[in-house]
């Protein structure tokens, strides 16, 4: 079976950090791309970031571009979004989704999702 459990969300101020961590089952140890994902109130899930597990290759969407970056520990299965520079239009569910596809930023793309975790960041 699939799990990915994220975790670390939570209310930041405005200019704060944060750093968001995903930690997936045996199972994903497998998966070839590994996202993060967010969601506002009554917008659509957006694209964040992504890593290639095995080229570590990273991509990131305009909006968090040089200020969040992915990382992953391969050896403890997780995946991290260290977010800084928070700005309050960073406010969403954030999910952590994997998959087997080489396509990293469309949502339909991916499998397998968490439950989400909340960033709610304050001006």
């Amino acid at each position: 079976q699939v799990h990915l459990v994220e975790s670390g969300g939570r209310s930041v101020q405005a200019g704060d950090s944060l750093r968001l961590s995903c930690v997936g089952s045996e199972r994903t140890r497998d998966l070839y791309v590994t996202g993060w994902f967010r969601q506002a109130p009554g917008k659509e899930r957006e694209f964040v970031a992504a890593v290639f597990r095995k080229t570590m290759t990273k991509y990131y969407s305009d909006s968090v571009s040089g200020r969040f970056t992915i990382s992953r520990d391969n050896a403890k299965n997780t995946v991290y979004l260290q977010m800084n520079s928070l700005k309050s239009e960073d406010t969403a569910v954030y999910y952590c989704a994997a998959t087997d596809r080489t396509e990293q930023s469309r949502p339909d793309a991916y499998d397998y999702w968490g439950q989400g975790t909340q960033v709610t960041v304050s001006s």
